[in-house]
């Protein structure tokens, strides 16, 4: 879960070691850091011990709920933008459960340094119904594929590369494939 412990902290000015040592009973700096990067669960015990340390309700820990939709201001169509005729809420993007995500390091193909992909996971009956798009394949010893699912024959999964002039890879019988269902790019 991610909270506002972090936020809370450094509006008062405290360090990771301050705050450890204003709870009663006193903690580590290294356990407030896991618990603030979400490495340690923050349970109902630690955040009334923190909120106590911080000197604010419990609840101001937990995270801000965030808008579901957008107002739309404008439509973009062939004759340039546009006032909406009616007033439009535009939803925000939430992740389908059991999604994982693939960051991008360096540009390749049609993706950019900083993308994430959003993507959905595939048990092995479904496969064929990620032909034609981007696939993240799990390869043995923690490597993984990823590229243009091309075909699927007999649990052998046939993959483009996104890099121009990159050979094929083939990968027999991976345990499930994650299917590119949404693009998050920073402009």
């Amino acid at each position: 879960m991610t909270s506002r412990l972090r936020e809370l902290r450094k509006a008062r000015g405290l360090t990771l070691a301050e705050l450890a040592a204003r709870c009663d009973p006193p903690t580590t700096a290294v356990t407030i850091g896991r618990l603030e990067t979400g490495m340690r669960r923050l349970t109902l015990p630690w955040m009334e011990r923190i909120a106590k340390a911080l000197d604010v309700a419990p609840a101001d820990l937990l995270p801000e709920r965030s808008a579901t939709s957008l107002p739309v201001a404008a439509v973009l169509g062939r004759d340039g933008a546009q006032a909406p005729s009616a007033p439009l809420m535009a939803p925000v993007p939430v992740p389908v459960a059991g999604a994982i995500a693939l960051l991008v390091q360096a540009s390749a193909g049609d993706y950019r340094a900083g993308d994430t992909l959003w993507l959905e996971q595939l048990p092995p009956e479904r496969f064929a119904e990620a032909v034609n798009t981007d696939v993240l394949v799990p390869r043995p010893v923690g490597r993984f594929a990823f590229g243009r699912l091309a075909a699927v024959e007999a649990g052998r999964l046939q993959i483009l590369p996104p890099a121009p002039g990159s050979r094929q890879v083939v990968v027999a019988d991976p345990p499930w494939i994650g299917r590119a269902a949404m693009l998050i790019r920073r402009l």
